[in-house]
């Protein structure tokens, strides 16, 4: 087929919510058409980050220190900005005031939830004890950190092992993007299955008793998605930030579906280097670090979301306690796995922050956001993929690279 890739997904995506609509729980038939595809790209997941992280750190050689400073600086940034939003729309707006707990229920167990006791534990799994062990439990962090160690080194090594294993991990890193294409060329066949099957298990009457909070949310998502990331965007680059939007549009419908950033990566990977021009030794640097700590939707979601609670249970937070919320959404997003509903896991460090983690009203809230949280969950994934790519297109003009959006 000649028609684009992203029509493709969109086409299937309307087709997804007509199916599911038509035979409501039957709709569930298509399930292992979504589930297939996402065991297909976490299969590839590990190999890939491993492969583009330790190839393109030893592209960068000398360069490195400069190009993370920039990527760095660019992920804070766009983090701080994204819980501002929030931060603002929940004091303007006030989801939670006047919320009747008595129509929330819910089963859920916070107890269930496996949460680091504190920040500081983010920074701890960043050191992984075996990187084999990291590697086989998909522990994302901590394989980053040992590709980008490991990388850094070999450039130190004498001429002939340095070739080696640069080639070693160049041709590995092509085997992988020949392989991520393949599966990508199922892109629309998956999103069929993994969009029927989410509204066909959709309700819609724990929606009605959050129905402030949840547009609260998806203002403040739309705010930075749509508007400050196009504005930092223009600003760093001066290009138009349609043509960007166009490059990574079935990333942003693959983000949409799957409701996660890791299995997203091949396919903004693939995006950012075919349709935006990015060179692979900056996107293959810059891409797989965005989809682990550079979380905007998911810093946004955790500031709002805790501002929502405190306003449901009748307190009212100090500029002080506001400014710790703050700081601590950014640490829980950077820690948040991408992986779908991981922003809900990570909000308890956050509530711990100010004092409302043992509140038995917090837990239930909690609850019935987890219940409502699906949708927000893929749009939180739209924006944190967005972001990501973004920054790889900053970063990239900022090296001098001028090829971008090749016939775009």
């Amino acid at each position: 087929m000649k028609m684009k890739l992203y029509w493709q997904v969109l086409i299937a995506m309307l087709l997804g919510i007509i199916f599911a609509l038509i035979f409501q729980e039957k709709a569930l038939i298509a399930k292992p058409l979504g589930t297939i595809f996402m065991r297909l790209l976490k299969m590839i997941i590990v190999p890939l980050i491993i492969f583009s992280i330790t190839a393109g750190v030893i592209n960068l050689g000398k360069n490195i220190g400069r190009v993370g400073a920039k990527t760095f600086g660019y992920y804070l940034m766009t983090s701080l900005l994204a819980i501002l939003i929030g931060l603002t729309l929940a004091n303007t707006i006030q989801p939670g005031v006047g919320l009747d707990l008595d129509v929330i229920t819910t089963e859920f167990d916070p107890n269930s939830l496996k949460t680091p006791s504190s920040p500081f534990d983010i920074i701890v799994r960043m050191i992984p004890i075996n990187p084999l062990t990291a590697a086989a439990e998909g522990d994302i962090l901590g394989i980053i950190f040992w590709c980008i160690v490991f990388g850094s080194v070999i450039p130190r090594l004498p001429d002939k092992p340095r070739k080696f294993m640069q080639k070693l991990f160049d041709a590995g890193f092509q085997a992988m993007m020949i392989l991520t294409q393949a599966i990508i060329k199922l892109l629309p066949i998956g999103v069929f299955g993994l969009i029927s099957t989410a509204v066909a298990s959709t309700g819609f009457e724990l929606f009605k008793g959050v129905a402030m909070y949840m547009i609260t949310i998806a203002i403040g998502l739309t705010l930075h998605a749509f508007v400050i990331l196009p504005l930092v965007f223009y600003f760093f680059t001066r290009i138009n930030p349609l043509k960007h939007y166009r490059a990574i549009a079935s990333a942003m419908a693959t983000a949409f579906s799957s409701s996660s950033s890791g299995a997203t990566l091949p396919v903004t990977m693939n995006c950012v280097e075919t349709n935006a021009g990015v060179s692979n030794k900056i996107s293959s640097f810059v891409l797989p670090l965005g989809a682990t700590i550079n979380m905007d939707g998911t810093a946004l979601y955790e500031c709002a979301g805790v501002l929502f609670i405190a306003q449901a249970l009748g307190f009212d937070l100090t500029f002080a306690q506001q400014l710790i919320i703050v700081l601590t959404a950014f640490l829980a997003s950077v820690g948040a796995a991408a992986i779908p509903s991981a922003g809900l896991v990570m909000i308890f460090i956050v509530l711990d922050a100010v004092g409302l983690g043992g509140h038995p009203g917090a837990a239930l809230i909690v609850g019935t956001m987890l219940a409502v949280d699906r949708p927000l969950d893929m749009y939180r994934t739209v924006v944190n993929i967005t972001s990501d790519s973004i920054g790889a297109v900053v970063v990239a003009k900022s090296e001098g690279e001028k090829d971008l959006y090749p016939d775009k």
